[in-house]
């Protein structure tokens, strides 16, 4: 199974009216049916927003750095794969499946370690068939296939 960096993009709308960036990851279909990586993980990162939802420069920019290095430090042995992330209404998001929650919990932390504390809020779930990801992906526009 080979992991790729296709992504889409798509905008949605919160509650409140704001914009919603989806970026979904495409090509993933082999992994969700290997059934392999069960666990869903959810991080939340609540930010301080301008006027449409979207963070601050001092968040954006944090963000932007700590994204790749959470990618790098989880997929690095497949230990986890970043199926999407959304952004916006006051909140940034990214949706992960592992294969094992303990191990994934130790390497958040290991890579978030010379951070500030951040106030993120994560939610795991059993999601042998990834439906949040298929819920994603049903977002993703009939011009990107």
């Amino acid at each position: 199974m080979k992991l790729t960096d296709n992504w889409f993009t798509s905008l949605s709308q919160s509650e409140e009216g704001n914009l919603i960036f989806v970026t979904g990851r495409l090509n993933l279909e082999e992994f969700r049916l290997s059934r392999k990586l069960k666990i869903c993980v959810e991080i939340k990162w609540p930010y301080q927003s301008d006027s449409e939802g979207m963070p601050l420069d001092e968040d954006a920019n944090l963000i932007a750095e700590i994204e790749p290095l959470l990618r790098k430090g989880m997929e690095k042995d497949k230990l986890a794969i970043l199926t999407g992330n959304y952004t916006g209404g006051g909140a940034k998001y990214w949706v992960w499946y592992t294969r094992h929650l303990p191990t994934f919990g130790e390497r958040l932390n290991s890579i978030l370690a010379p951070y500030r504390t951040l106030p993120l809020e994560i939610e795991c779930s059993e999601d042998e068939d990834w439906d949040e990801y298929l819920d994603m992906m049903s977002m993703q526009t009939s011009d990107e296939d």
